[in-house]
């Protein structure tokens, strides 16, 4: 009895952490005789909102975790200010601005948004924080600040 209700909850919170989101825009399936689907996500920067992200990856209905696998693909889809990134954190590690859970077994999708000063470029990496089959599975795609209102010029060295 107590097997078949850990069964059935196991279920439940599957099909709860599966459910649709309100940032899905896409859905595909992988054919009939399967229960996984590419779900595409859209991610608004919360602290850039002049960027926008697009995740794709695998979930498998009726499963305890879903695949690791996600790919990521960030751009420019609005204003990017100074003041937009001055707010950012800055450190090497960045900061988390996205998370999705992929399992009731702890493993998350998350997306850290990652500051690169010397090229002045917003990085957005995409990672699972399970191994699976020995690796941890990641994406990774960037958004140049070059043209936006947040770009600074190097000053330039006159040499005579």
């Amino acid at each position: 009895m107590k097997k078949n209700l850990l069964i059935a909850s196991s279920i439940a919170i599957a099909l709860t952490l599966s459910g649709c989101s309100d940032n899905e825009v896409g859905d595909v399936s992988l054919g009939m005789f399967t229960t996984k689907d590419i779900k595409l996500n859209t991610l608004v920067d919360p602290l850039v909102p002049g960027v926008t992200c697009h995740i794709a990856s695998i979930e498998a209905d009726l499963s305890l975790a879903d695949p690791s696998d996600s790919s990521i693909s960030c751009r420019q889809t609005g204003e990017i200010t100074p003041e937009m990134i001055a707010q950012i954190d800055k450190s090497k590690s960045g900061e988390v601005v996205f998370k999705k859970s992929k399992s009731i077994f702890f493993k998350t999708m998350k997306i850290r948004r990652i500051y690169d000063p010397k090229s002045e470029t917003l990085m957005y990496l995409s990672y699972s924080t399970k191994t699976t089959t020995g690796s941890y599975k990641h994406s990774l795609s960037t958004v140049p600040l070059w043209g936006t209102k947040a770009y600074v010029a190097p000053a330039h060295i006159e040499t005579q």
